[in-house]
């Protein structure tokens, strides 16, 4: 799916474009998954555990774009990479076409600034758009500023996953399971 290019501002009043994701975007695609992994215990992998290709990030983008369903949204600030944000089917079948799972990423530098919040906002927009009607997620139960995000924009937490995530030092992390209907 493309979405053409969106300007909206943060809460200092910087510009920010949200976009869809190109494949000249690749490389900076590449180095945000293992920045952002190393920033904060709260997304799924380890920095080291993103061993995507070039090439097979180049193949991932162009399925995006030529998706009906499926849009990767990308942040950027006088052109420089801040975030990414997407959303995909929940399911090949039928009956699971109305739902879609989101998700959404920006480097550390760049949180409190209402940007999560404009990111998020035009992906549900243009979900519904794609003829979703749900909107869902997984959020780690300790991170405050995601889960309120989330709640702010009509998110709201219908489940509680117990040890989610299994951090090296062997502690764990529980999440919510959250869901928006558009």
């Amino acid at each position: 799916m493309i979405l053409n290019p969106i300007e909206v501002k943060d809460k200092r009043g910087q510009c920010i474009v949200l976009r869809s994701a190109e494949e000249a975007d690749a490389e900076d695609m590449l180095r945000y998954m293992k920045e952002t992994s190393a920033e904060t215990s709260w997304l799924l992998r380890e920095p080291e555990e993103n061993r995507m290709t070039m090439e097979r990030e180049i193949s991932f983008i162009r399925e995006m774009q030529e998706s009906e369903r499926d849009l990767m949204l990308v942040a950027t600030m006088d052109g420089t990479h801040i975030g990414n944000a997407s959303f995909n089917s929940s399911g090949r079948f039928q009956r699971l076409a109305h739902r879609c799972g989101v998700a959404i990423a920006l480097y550390r530098k760049y949180w409190g600034r209402g940007i999560g919040e404009q990111m998020m906002r035009v992906l549900l927009a243009e979900a519904k758009k794609a003829g979703y009607e749900q909107a869902e997620l997984e959020v780690v139960a300790d991170n405050k500023a995601a889960v309120a995000l989330y709640e702010k924009i009509g998110f709201q937490t219908h489940g509680h996953l117990p040890r989610y995530m299994k951090y090296k030092d062997g502690s764990y992390a529980d999440a919510l399971w959250m869901a928006k209907e558009l």
